[in-house]
């Protein structure tokens, strides 16, 4: 990448004149196959490398227009909370590393919720943004997932969750731990009046969210090659003091092995969902 910045771009700069706005970021770097992409391409390509078919990171925006019908929905409200409810502060304050993230990203916080059609059927999606804070789960997140189940309730709706998280918030303390628990009672309740829950693991999905609402699902699908699981590897290996095997915690190893009902190309999805959906919800 360095040569792209401090060569190639410097001499364009050169011959177009100073004065001429020249589009950063032009290029993207695939981290497996570390291929350079043209970032409008990959952008059109739905984020989805087009020489490995890697997954990358896709805005949450993005990811309401792939699945809705004709990429209409309404976007919903989510919980807010009191900021910095612990007064939390290690190397820097809990506050500013909000105010921090949601410059970065321009979102109130790690999950987003619309409502609109999906195959014709009513559907409430939330999406997390592991750009804001890892997608680390807090009281507001929590709180935003409990109101998503029950306006898919109030609403004859299906749910449907992408996750993407490093786990718990550990900023706010024991009120994140206290989410866990919240989620894993407001996705019982939506299974209660018999609306579905789908759960879709996006890399990377682990700790806390993992062990609570995330594999509550319905049915559970994977976007290819996703780190999906509680702890690191190396932290298991320690506690079990064995050997696991290679990409244990791989979309595609979870499938084979029973978690994961299937891992579906992001190219895919929209159909899946709308078959899924065809057949959870019946005339709903």
């Amino acid at each position: 990448m360095s040569w792209l910045s401090e060569v190639i771009t410097p001499k364009i700069k050169s011959f177009l004149g100073t004065n001429s706005n020249i589009e950063e970021n032009l290029w993207t770097k695939c981290p497996s196959c570390e291929r350079m992409i043209y970032s409008k391409e990959l952008e059109e390509n739905l984020m989805v490398c087009g020489y490995c078919s890697h997954h990358l990171y896709l805005p949450v925006q993005a990811r309401f227009e792939l699945v809705f019908d004709e990429k209409k929905y309404e976007k919903l409200k989510i919980v807010r909370v009191k900021d910095d409810p612990i007064k939390y502060k290690d190397t820097k304050r809990y506050i500013d590393r909000l105010k921090d993230a949601r410059a970065k990203t321009g979102e109130e916080e790690a999950i987003s919720i619309a409502r609109g059609k999906i195959g014709g059927k009513n559907a409430v999606v939330f999406v997390m943004n592991f750009a804001f804070m890892g997608g680390s789960m807090g009281l507001s997140v929590g709180k935003s997932i409990a109101r998503a189940s029950q306006i898919a309730r109030e609403t004859n709706s299906a749910l449907i969750g992408f996750t993407a998280s490093g786990g718990a918030r550990m900023q706010e303390g024991m009120l994140s731990l206290m989410q866990m628990p919240a989620t894993v009672c407001a996705i019982t309740q939506l299974k209660e009046v018999g609306l579905p829950y789908i759960n879709v693991f996006t890399h990377p999905t682990t700790g806390g969210v993992f062990a609570s609402f995330a594999t509550l699902g319905d049915i559970h699908i994977a976007e290819p090659n996703a780190l999906i699981g509680f702890a690191g590897a190396r932290v298991i290996e320690k506690t079990i003091k064995q050997k696991l095997p290679a990409g244990f915690q791989k979309a595609e190893f979870l499938r084979d092995h029973g978690l994961i009902d299937m891992v579906v190309h992001r190219h895919n999805l929209p159909e899946t969902l709308q078959l899924i959906l065809n057949y959870t919800m019946g005339n709903r």
